[in-house]
């Protein structure tokens, strides 16, 4: 857990609180197994009643965490930034580890003989990191829509379902948005472009709805006014809106665990899995071969 000090600076009581408390809630999540975002943790703030719900908050709380890392005093590793990583070749030492690695790697599509063909869509892509363990885990392929789909993305993803749905299998798409007027619209504009290429797929909003609302309490933000969707979402929910980064994590991957699995033949998952390992056998003789 690197703590690296760059710089010295003093905080005032105020300012030492906030970071107590942030390396706090750090600690909860990574025991879990999650890394934050600074929104997830401004959201967490919130939810404690820590700090208010305001961007006049947020901006602070960001300061107070960016200066904290400079100063040593909240680990580097602890807050990511998701929508932006460098991208490089991988290399390997020798060909004896490229074998092995293969071996770590080696995956069978679980999902060809299935009924069904499971993916998960979320709107954020700073929240991929959240819900990718658990899709690696389920096999599922998992999608960062940021906001409305591109025209080009749903065309190759309709060209995908389709090719599914060729080999027989009823395709389905978990989708996760904000609980606002475009975040709900969303899955709606989902179902008809899908339709409109002529892929049939059912379309599943799974987050947030107003009954996870309801149970989790979130913190609610204004909804915007400026929306074009704002009139007819006033007249259904009201002038709240509440964003998917306030929810627990666990929540989250825990909801999409449920739903895959109502999804999933174990038995057909059981043989896939069996073929699986096989292959992995038949790999480690090459290594012992080499």
């Amino acid at each position: 857990m690197p703590k690296i000090k760059y710089v010295e600076k003093k905080f005032q009581f105020p300012s030492r609180k906030i970071i107590d408390q942030a390396n706090s809630i750090i600690t909860e999540f990574s025991e879990q197994g999650f890394d934050l975002t600074l929104r997830q943790l401004y959201y967490q703030f919130v939810s404690k009643g820590l700090i208010a719900n305001t961007e006049r908050d947020y901006k602070r709380l960001g300061n107070i965490i960016n200066d904290a890392r400079l100063a040593g005093l909240v680990d580097w590793h602890s807050i990511v930034d998701r929508t932006r990583e460098l991208k490089s070749l991988t290399y390997w030492e020798s060909p004896k580890e490229i074998i092995e690695s293969s071996i770590r790697y080696y995956r069978i599509d679980r999902w060809e003989k299935q009924p069904y063909r499971v993916e998960v869509w979320i709107e954020k892509d700073a929240l991929t990191g959240v819900i990718s363990g658990i899709c690696r885990d389920m096999f599922v392929s998992y999608f960062s829509c940021r906001g409305y789909v591109s025209q080009s993305e749903m065309w190759e993803a309709a060209q995908r379902l389709y090719r599914y749905n060729q080999k027989g299998q009823e395709c389905v798409i978990l989708h996760l948005g904000d609980h606002d007027p475009s975040g709900i619209d969303m899955t709606r504009d989902i179902m008809d472009r899908l339709e409109t290429f002529k892929t049939p797929c059912v379309i599943k909003r799974i987050a947030l709805t107003m009954e996870q609302i309801e149970e989790n309490n979130p913190p609610p933000n204004p909804a915007k006014i400026t929306d074009s969707r704002y009139e007819g979402y006033l007249k259904k929910y009201g002038s709240e809106s509440w964003e998917l980064d306030a929810i627990n994590p666990n929540m989250l991957t825990n909801l999409i665990r449920e739903k895959v699995l109502f999804y999933r033949d174990q038995h057909t998952w059981e043989e896939a899995a069996r073929d699986e390992r096989n292959q992995k056998d038949k790999l480690r003789s090459l290594i012992k071969e080499f």
